[in-house]
């Protein structure tokens, strides 16, 4: 029996895009893309062995059933192809100087979905629906300093670099972007 919880999460919209709760049905388009090194260069460094995106998916869940919020799954509307993921989380993370709580934007896409425009219409529609939901003064982001193009769809969403921190060992960038 497999239950379906997608429903219980909000569907968005773009001008291309549609953004859905995850199910088990998009477990290895999900493994697919958490094992390309190019996605995960930014991102832990290393490709992700299946338990671990099974994990994600799981956390994915949680997040939603716990705080109301979460990630969603983001396709191409004309095609339903799989473009990636994207959402808002709190991982209580062990990070120097501290993020406090707040939602944190996240996004990662397929290599073949790079350099469309697709994470800025992703974050954006993120943060729309952040912004009329959540009572959250601000949103945080944290990228890896070498990754200039999130810098850059993070810049066009309203995040400002307010530190350098330090995470898991590594230097990180953290942003900061005020309620909408």
């Amino acid at each position: 029996m497999t239950i379906d919880t997608s429903a219980t999460i909000p569907v968005l919209h773009t001008a291309r895009l549609t953004l859905r709760g995850h199910t088990l049905a998009d477990f290895d388009e999900s493994r697919a893309l958490w094992a390309d090194p190019l996605v995960t260069r930014y991102i832990g460094g290393r490709p992700f062995t299946a338990e671990e995106v099974w994990a994600r998916l799981l956390r994915y869940a949680g997040l939603w059933a716990l705080l109301g919020y979460g990630y969603w799954v983001v396709r191409e509307t004309a095609t339903g192809r799989f473009v990636g993921e994207a959402g808002l989380a709190d991982f209580h993370r062990d990070i120097t100087p501290s993020i406090g709580g707040a939602p944190e934007a996240g996004w990662v896409l397929a290599p073949w979905a790079h350099g469309q425009g697709f994470a800025t219409e992703v974050v954006g529609a993120v943060l729309r629906w952040s912004d009329a939901h959540l009572p959250a003064q601000r949103t945080v982001c944290l990228i890896d300093p070498g990754n200039l193009a999130s810098v850059r769809v993070a810049e066009k969403c309203g995040f400002r670099q307010t530190a350098r921190g330090v995470y898991k060992e590594q230097e990180t960038l953290i942003l900061h972007r005020p309620r909408g």
